[in-house]
């Protein structure tokens, strides 16, 4: 009798856990937002410390790729800038000059205007004085046009100068986010390449149970809606957690092909996102149910 007694409360104690899981509404499994840094300059990595399992700041420093061609490079382009700029004192000086020459022919022109009012002078000798006045003003015409083009010149040459600072800056290596190293992809010392992928990284605070819902739910969900999360916990049972609906699927798509059964394979779902604080314990691909109604529902 004691020993049909204990197999009946087994039975019992089994259906009750059997019942409980089937309470839940949708499961699925725990995933996080990925990020996977790129390189985005060319050359050797002559730095790098992500490695899995550690955790970076948002902006801080990761890594950096040589930079040593593009040093001598803006250094080249910084001496051109000095050698550009003394050729522009230069044309200034000389449009000093001639402005000082001008204004002395104006005085000279002046008084003989007023000397061959008296018949003391001839208009040769004011028309003289015109044309070397035309002369001296096509003359700074033309160095002025020299200046101008130094000032294109000089553009040109911060803008190149600007690029190159863009590409030391891209040439150094940071977390996009504040988050967990997953995996790294390449070593220090290696060659890389724009668009070559260094390492993944992603934000372990919160997780994102990603579960599949029939038709029929799909009515009564609601964003930002609160859900409770079941996840196994360590003494073998149930660890509830709360969560929020944070994204619905717009279109239906057929059941994961980690169904099995052909039968479920063929239903059309719709997959929710559900935000979970983690708390430590939930891990990207640990499996998680969902319970989002009531339970008279």
């Amino acid at each position: 009798m004691k020993k049909a007694g204990l197999l009946l409360s087994m039975a019992c104690l089994v259906s009750f856990c059997s019942t409980d899981r089937q309470k839940s509404d949708a499961y699925g499994n725990f995933e996080a937002v990925e990020y996977i840094v790129s390189a985005e300059g060319q050359g050797t990595l002559t730095d790098f410390l992500p490695k899995e399992g550690i955790t970076g700041k948002a902006g801080s420093y990761a890594g950096c790729i040589d930079t040593t061609q593009l040093f001598l490079k803006k250094q080249q382009l910084m001496t051109q800038k000095k050698g550009l700029t003394a050729r522009r004192k230069a044309v200034n000086a000389q449009l000093d000059v001639l402005q000082a020459q001008k204004n002395n022919l104006l005085l000279e022109k002046t008084r003989v205007e007023k000397l061959l009012e008296g018949n003391a002078a001839t208009p040769k000798q004011l028309d003289d004085i015109k044309g070397n006045i035309e002369v001296l003003d096509k003359q700074a015409a033309s160095v002025s046009l020299q200046r101008e083009s130094l000032a294109v010149e000089n553009d040109a040459l911060d803008v190149q100068i600007a690029q190159v600072n863009e590409q030391i800056d891209k040439s150094l290596i940071r977390y996009p986010v504040t988050g967990t190293v997953l995996e790294k992809y390449v070593e220090k010392s290696e060659l890389v390449f724009p668009g070559k992928p260094l390492f993944k990284i992603a934000s372990l605070d919160t997780l994102f149970l990603r579960v599949y819902i029939d038709g029929s739910q799909l009515p009564a969900l609601r964003l930002n809606q609160n859900a409770e999360v079941v996840v196994d916990a360590e003494d073998g049972g149930l660890k509830k957690l709360s969560g929020r609906v944070c994204w619905i699927a717009s279109q239906a798509e057929f059941t994961p092909k980690t169904i099995q059964t052909r039968k479920e394979r063929v239903n059309l779902v719709y997959a929710v996102k559900i935000s979970v604080p983690n708390d430590g314990s939930l891990k990207i691909g640990m499996p998680g149910e969902a319970v989002f109604f009531s339970r008279e529902k």
